[in-house]
């Protein structure tokens, strides 16, 4: 990966490394109960002190809204990174100033410490250059390791990156690299899942999709907005009626193009919305006027398998029904199976990511099974859209 510089462009022993990594984790009771984000993190801090370098990690937490809130303190998160990584992190209670300048002073070859949170300065979410010069006191270079958080031009995402020599970690490589494979020079055919609740929230990356795959599978209740606009009945399912020409516009574009879009040919529905509801499959064009479809039916299922198998890239975002409730989450289940078979047998590239594929895939236990799960929620999002995300940007070879 020649556009970016990485650890590999950079001798880190001796220095003092400020590295931003995303340690924004879920806390309950001063207890870390997903740290997903944390162990992604923890092979290049890592490898930067077992380099001799000294390890600064910076981090949001929380939205303290610029202002010191013991709530969305990183002390309880610090004590998981070091649990994690099996040696020494101290925690240290600012992220400027004083305290973090002889917290950092006081470092050896290899140490490792976590500065508080880098919210509680004002300076941090508007990029101030002030609050940007105080952090870069603290260090020789800046690694950034958060692609979750690259979207934001922050002072320690983005404005760090203006005054320090800049490279990406581990975990942004990793990113990045994927990222490139599914959609930047990726392997024809390329077949993208757009699934979720809203078409509204994803109008750009729908647009940004039909430019570069050739099939757009489209499912959970936004395929619904699509079904309408192909005037099929979707009875007291979710749907966007504001947003039927839209759709009726993306398909017309599709055509145009000589791009594919799969909707379901299929749906299972309930008449309500919970767990175990008595179900039935139906066709798409024969839901009842007090059916509400949660689920894509086995021939969908079935048709969306037959595209993947002739697609060599899959870039998935969303899932398909109301994965969180049974019998509901058994398209997304199935399609997520059948996409890792193929990522294993080395026909496949697969690129998911955001909060509910992430889950969704969690749901299947598919996730160490395709070729890259992104965390990264928004910044995924942005990327799919072909936005120019800034905490990148500053990493490029110019």
């Amino acid at each position: 990966m020649t556009a970016f510089r990485t650890l590999d462009h950079v001798d880190v022993k001796g220095k003092r490394v400020l590295m931003r990594v995303d340690l924004n984790v879920p806390v309950e009771h001063g207890v870390v109960t997903d740290s997903t984000r944390i162990e992604r993190s923890a092979p290049a801090i890592t490898e930067i002190a077992d380099a001799g370098g000294k390890v600064i990690l910076l981090s949001h937490f929380g939205r303290p809204k610029g202002k010191r809130d013991p709530k969305d303190t990183l002390k309880p998160v610090a004590a998981e990174v070091a649990h994690i990584l099996k040696r020494p992190v101290r925690f240290v209670d600012d992220c400027i100033g004083e305290v973090a300048e002889r917290a950092v002073a006081a470092m050896k070859a290899g140490d490792i410490i976590c500065l508080e949170n880098t919210r509680f300065h004002p300076g941090e979410e508007k990029n101030d250059p002030a609050f940007v010069a105080a952090l870069a006191k603290l260090g020789d270079i800046w690694v950034n390791d958060a692609f979750s958080a690259a979207h934001r031009a922050h002072a320690s995402t983005e404005g760090l990156g203006h005054v320090l020599p800049a490279y990406a970690g581990r975990t942004m490589q990793a990113e990045l690299e994927a990222l490139g494979k599914a959609l930047e020079h990726p392997a024809h055919p390329v077949a993208a899942i757009v699934g979720g609740a809203k078409i509204s929230t994803k109008l750009d990356l729908l647009g940004h999709l039909l430019e570069k795959v050739d099939v757009l599978i489209i499912g959970g209740a936004m395929a619904n907005t699509f079904l309408l606009a192909q005037g099929r009945k979707v009875g007291k399912s979710l749907v966007e009626a504001d947003l039927v020409a839209t759709a009726s516009k993306i398909m017309n574009e599709a055509n145009a193009a000589k791009r594919e879009i799969v909707l379901p040919v299929d749906v299972v529905v309930a008449e309500k919305f919970k767990a175990n509801a008595p179900s039935r499959v139906v066709d798409a064009g024969k839901v009842g006027e007090r059916d509400i479809i949660l689920d894509i039916g086995p021939r969908s299922i079935e048709y969306v398998v037959s595209v993947l198998a002739r697609a060599k890239t899959l870039v998935w975002n969303g899932p398909f029904g109301a994965f969180e409730m049974e019998p509901f989450d058994n398209g997304t289940v199935e399609v997520a199976e059948a996409a890792a078979e193929l990522t294993q047998a080395h026909k496949l590239i697969s690129v998911a990511g955001g909060g509910d594929t992430v889950a969704a895939l969690n749901v299947a236990g598919v996730v160490d099974r395709l070729t890259y799960v992104s965390t990264a929620g928004g910044a995924f999002l942005e990327w799919l859209e072909g936005k120019a995300l800034p905490g990148v940007e500053v990493l490029r070879i110019k």
